[in-house]
Parts: C-alpha cells; structure tokens; sequence
C-alpha cells in the first residue's frame, strides 16, 4: 500500500508531524519494539533520516527506548500520547498568551486590511469570528457554495460545534437551486435569484468583512473597518428582505 494515500499519514500530516515522522512512527506501529536498522528499511529512509525523525518522536513522548545488551530498541507509546503532547502544548499556549496579547495591542500598526493564504491562513479567520462573537451576537454570509465543508472536512464541524455552543446566529444568503447539506439549530437560509456559482464566499462580522476565495490554494482577505462592514451589512439586510425564504 502506497503510504501516502494512507489516510492515518496524511492526518498525522495535519497535525504537524513531517513526512518522515509520519512514515517512522507508522512503521514503529507496524513493526512493535525494534531496532533502527529494521525500521529504516521497512520505512524505505536511510539511518540519518530515520534517526532524526526518531529523535524528534522522542521528543514528542510517542515513542521510548529500551537498552538490551548495547543495543538501543526503540518501542511504540500508545497512541494516546499524541494528545497529550497537544495537551501539553495548549498550556503552554495559554500561559504564554496573555503577555503576547498585551505585545499585540501596544504595537498594532493602524492596517485595517489583512490578506492570508493556505488553509492555515482561513483557519485563523474563522477561529477570530470564534473568538470575537459573543453568546447569541450573529455573522453574516453572502454567496456560500459549500465549500467551507467540502475544502475543509475536519475543521468545518469543529467550528460549527463551537459555534452552537456560543449559540451564535446566522444568516446565510444562497443562489437558488443551491442544495443545503445541512442546517444548524441557530443557522438561516434565505435565497437570491442567481445562476452563478461564486468562488468566493463574504463573511460580515462584527467590525470586520471576510472574503474567502475558494481557489486550488484558499486566499482570504480581512477587512476591519467599520464604515466597510456597515455597508455590506446594508447591503446584506436589503437583499435579506427581498429573498426568497428556504425551506
């Protein structure tokens, strides 16, 4: 089987473990406890390859050593492990935080307009609206496709959960004739006369204008500016109005 269309490879990708990290620690899984001699070769990496990525999975607390007669054998932890590494990396993002927020607003430079790239870059979007809505405030879309949940299958539910939890209101205009998958409990559909299929998707929420642009590679770019926002969100309630409401 060809490693890369293993799907448990491409999602330790997704977590931040490189390419030979990934194939090392899966062959570890495969084999059980062994030497890194036998580990590179099923791995298809030379020793130097094989003995970094071993070390930075050491370093990770996913894998340990056992010493037998001058021989290093190294032993799969279980995989639970890997949360907590996160675990341990989430407090120590909490802790360090604060301080970075305060280095954050005393020298925020007067931009109003941010441009980002990569889903990365439209995750950091998504998690601000997250983070500046409060309980029961709403955001706004225009034009949306489906391609939120289609392009990004493993971040769109988390944030969708973590939006109802904050019961946070939504109102999405759509081009009729667009299938809905789904509908959230705090979510609304109105739609537009429209045959065109947009690549881009707007976002309006609180002081700020996000317009996603579903490409090969995602661009965003993030307005905040309030007469900005104002506008599109006159915009939005005009065309509110007039559409048609979807069952």
């Amino acid at each position: 089987m060809d490693i890369y269309q293993d799907k448990a490879f491409r999602d330790l990708e997704k977590l931040g473990f490189s390419v030979n990290e990934s194939k090392v620690y899966l062959t570890l899984l495969k084999l059980g406890p062994s030497l890194a001699g036998k580990i590179a070769k099923e791995a298809n990496l030379d020793r130097s390859s094989t003995y970094n990525a071993l070390k930075l999975l050491m370093e990770r607390g996913i894998i340990a050593t056992v010493h037998e007669t001058k021989r290093t054998i190294f032993v799969p932890s279980s995989p639970k492990k890997i949360l907590d590494y996160f675990k341990e990396k989430e407090e120590i993002a909490k802790n360090i935080i604060p301080s970075l927020e305060e280095r954050y607003k005393t020298k925020q430079k007067s931009q109003s307009i941010y441009h980002f790239k990569g889903y990365k870059g439209l995750k950091t979007i998504f998690q601000n609206m997250l983070d500046s809505l409060d309980k029961g405030e709403e955001y706004l879309v225009i034009g949306s496709e489906g391609q939120f949940s289609e392009k990004m299958p493993y971040f769109s539910p988390i944030f969708r959960k973590q939006k109802e939890l904050k019961k946070i209101k939504t109102k999405i205009l759509i081009r009729e004739g667009r299938k809905r998958t789904s509908k959230g409990k705090y979510t609304e559909y109105r739609q537009i006369p429209s045959t065109v299929i947009s690549p881009a998707t707007i976002n309006i929420y609180k002081n700020k204008v996000a317009i996603f642009i579903w490409e090969d590679e995602p661009q965003a770019v993030l307005i905040e500016n309030e007469k900005v926002s104002e506008s599109f969100k006159n915009y939005f309630d005009f065309m509110w109005k007039h559409a048609k409401i979807s069952k």
